[in-house]
This record gives structure tokens, C-alpha cells and sequence, in this order.
């Protein structure tokens, strides 16, 4: 009996007792409609537009896990990934270019930009604070 109590208090002090689970940091909630690698509509359509962007149909990584452990440099030659950059980019204001896939130099001045006014250095290039500031993998 002594057993079942503890692990009852325990159950209730991991688990907190909210309806906001979605604000609580140690809840995680994967929206794939708010996803900038896989942006899709409510028919599961690859864009929100009404004509695609020449990198929706682009391969992506099957697992957005599989980004974390790739280099800036790595990413850069991946369109996918350039053109979700170039799309958070243009969201926040620093690019507005067309979303080809392409790391040109209006992207890394955009980049150059951002680091700027995040108060990072400037460099111009994809770093992990610019993939942390545009909340991409």
C-alpha cells in the first residue's frame, strides 16, 4: 500500500495539473502546419501559396531530428533548408528575395542583418544562435 502512495505522488508532482499544456516548457507540442521544413495546408499540400515556391517539392530529411546534427556549411547546400531559411528570414523582415533555394549574398546580408540586431557577430554566415533565433533545426 506504502508503494502504490508513493508512486501516486510521484505520477502527481511529474505531471502537472494545467489546461495550458501548449505554455508550459516541458510539454512539447509538434505542429506540422506551423513546421517551416514541411509547411503544408489542411489537405497536407507542400505550400500555402497559391502557385509553389521552386523548393516545396525539394528533397527534405525524412526526420526533422536528422538537422541538429548537421553543420551550417552542410546545410547550405541542402535547398530545402535554404529556402525554409530564406522563407524565416523574409517572415522576420531581413529577406525579401525570391524563395529559390539558393544561399546567395542577399541572403547573407539578410543573415548579416539579423545577427546585427540579435546583438551576435557578424558574420554573415549560418550559424547555430541564427538557426536558434529563427526557431529552425
Amino acid at each position: 500500500m506504502k508503494s502504490v502512495f508513493i508512486f501516486l505522488f510521484a505520477l502527481g508532482c511529474l505531471l502537472p495539473i494545467t489546461s495550458k499544456a501548449e505554455s508550459d516548457s516541458l510539454f512539447f507540442v509538434f505542429d506540422p502546419y506551423q513546421d517551416p521544413l514541411a509547411a503544408r495546408d489542411d489537405q497536407g499540400l507542400l505550400h500555402q501559396m497559391p502557385t509553389p515556391n521552386r523548393t516545396d517539392l525539394a528533397p527534405r530529411a525524412c526526420f526533422r531530428f536528422g538537422y541538429y546534427f548537421q553543420s551550417g556549411e552542410e546545410l547550405v547546400r541542402d535547398p530545402a533548408y535554404v529556402g525554409a531559411l530564406q522563407e524565416a528570414l523574409r517572415r522576420n523582415g531581413y529577406y525579401c528575395g525570391p524563395i529559390d533555394g539558393v544561399f546567395s549574398y542577399p541572403v547573407r546580408d539578410a543573415i548579416a542583418r539579423m545577427q546585427k540586431n540579435y546583438s551576435y557577430r557578424v558574420t554573415g554566415t549560418l550559424t547555430l544562435a541564427v538557426r536558434r533565433g529563427l526557431h529552425l533545426p
